[in-house]
């Protein structure tokens, strides 16, 4: 599936990826496009082949069929100002835990390079992960939460325009999982491109584009919008009234053009309908309800979480699947 964007903003480009390791399939036939200055999500369970995929894009891995770009160029080709341009935050940290937190930014910096008097880049950096008060601490005497930042702030430490972050908040609690990606989003906001794995659905919602990966197949990518679209077939609207609602009511409901689908909840008063467009549909209902003299308690848009999503685009594509067979 292939995201709707000019070529000319497209960071990276994957057409028909696979990738076997042992005799077993990793990923199959992989189609996906990434543009620039986004947060680009990919998400499925342990196993779907999240790590797998970033290890093609940063060419750790050969594909073992299909075509890949990135930045312009296969990563196998890449050349050493390409490879600068890329920054990769492994799922575990791999800094060294007998140094302290200045020592190890500063051992990174100097593996790319950087000028002797690069303090202010490294002070800069433990601002923005909010380890300053910590820099003379080793990096073992930190918790789980700052050394992933630790390992952020490495990654950056050469200001790469592309990075990947496989699985950066496992383990994490949800305050230390939004500090993180309250530190994506202002990376994207000075336009870089992420590439985050994870396997917490919830984490959707904070993507710009969003991959979903299951049984090493990428299943959809979209918006989250689009990917609630995907799975529900438009938005969602509960309403509920004080009176019940009759059969020709429902069937009323079912006639409106923008409405797709109509079905009951808990009781005979309420009901909740996917259409196109929630924003527009929830004052036309308003105003049907009036017509019909209910008295409407509710009229809103529910927002479905995205573990219900992801297991609704799952069921879909198994359905699909046996359909074929």
């Amino acid at each position: 599936m292939v995201t709707n964007t000019t070529s000319d903003h497209i960071i990276i480009k994957a057409n028909e990826l696979t990738k076997e390791l042992g005799g077993q399939v990793a990923v199959r036939d992989l189609t996906f496009e990434i543009p620039r200055g986004v947060v680009f999500g990919l998400i499925g369970p342990s196993g779907a082949g999240k790590t797998t995929t970033i290890r093609l894009l940063t060419g750790i891995y050969a594909p073992t069929a299909g075509e890949l770009t990135v930045l312009g160029r296969r990563p196998s080709f890449f050349t050493r100002r390409e490879r600068e341009r890329i920054g990769y935050m492994a799922q575990f940290f791999n800094l060294y835990p007998d140094l302290t937190v200045w020592e190890n930014l500063n051992f990174s910096a100097s593996l790319y390079g950087l000028s002797p008097r690069r303090g202010k880049r490294l002070n800069e950096l433990l601002e923005f992960v909010e380890l300053k008060e910590h820099k003379s601490k080793r990096a073992r005497e930190l918790s789980g939460g700052m050394q992933r930042r630790l390992n952020l702030a490495a990654t950056l430490v050469h200001e790469p325009d592309l990075i990947f972050l496989d699985e950066p908040t496992t383990g994490l609690d949800p305050i230390l999982r939004e500090k993180l990606w309250g530190a994506f989003r202002r990376l994207r906001d000075e336009g870089r491109t992420l590439l985050v794995t994870t396997q917490y659905m919830g984490e959707a919602v904070a993507c710009d584009l969003i991959g979903v990966l299951s049984d090493q197949r990428l299943i959809q990518v979209a918006t989250p919008q689009g990917l609630r679209h995907a799975a529900l077939g438009g938005d969602v609207i509960d309403l509920v009234a004080e009176e019940n609602l009759s059969y020709q009511q429902l069937q009323e409901l079912r006639l409106l053009p923008f409405v797709r689908h109509v079905a009951r909840l808990a009781g005979d008063n309420s009901v909740r309908l996917i259409v196109d467009e929630a924003g527009a549909a929830s004052p036309v209902l308003s105003e049907w309800g009036r017509a019909q003299q209910l008295t409407l308690k509710t009229v809103e848009e529910y927002v479905p979480p995205f573990d219900e999503v992801f297991v609704t685009l799952i069921k879909q594509q198994k359905q699909q699947e046996q359909k074929r067979d």
